[in-house]
């Protein structure tokens, strides 16, 4: 592994906020990187409609922009190093894959995954497995579930 500098696009994005029932705004900038022009030609887009809607926000468009720069960066011999420096991050994803894959980091997850039986195998003693998915042991404290309204 090297290190070389490579082209970035700095998305830089001025409003002006005023509190609710305030007539006076605040200022203020931040800035995103991107590593094209047009991913950060869209998120400028969709920032700038998303806040020009809102009742008490003022884009200043005269600074706000996408500008090409540049940062310094690792750099891989090939797709097998980056993925060999990488395999133990966890939600690595393998760059340039055609479809969804799980990474080496998932690989503990794998291997226990296929260690275990189906929950219609243990008739819903658990620990086992439901396609993908481990299902645990409850503690005495519960379990927390999440849903999507």
């Amino acid at each position: 592994m090297e290190t070389a500098w490579i082209q970035i696009f700095i998305l830089t994005f001025a409003e002006c906020v005023a509190p609710a029932g305030k007539t006076v705004c605040q200022e203020q900038q931040f800035e995103l990187q991107f590593l094209n022009k047009r991913d950060c030609e869209y998120a400028l887009e969709q920032l700038t409609a998303m806040k020009d809607e809102a009742e008490h926000v003022i884009v200043n468009h005269q600074k706000s922009g996408c500008a090409p720069s540049a940062v310094e960066s690792n750099a891989f011999a090939s797709l097998e190093s980056i993925n060999a420096a990488y395999e133990d991050t966890a939600g690595w994803r393998v760059p340039g894959a055609s479809e969804t894959q799980r990474s080496v980091a998932n690989k503990n997850h794998s291997e226990r995954l296929d260690a275990l039986k189906s929950c219609e195998e243990t008739a819903g003693a658990a620990p086992c497995r439901i396609g993908d998915i481990i299902v645990e042991d409850a503690t005495k404290d519960g379990v927390e579930v999440w849903k999507s309204d």
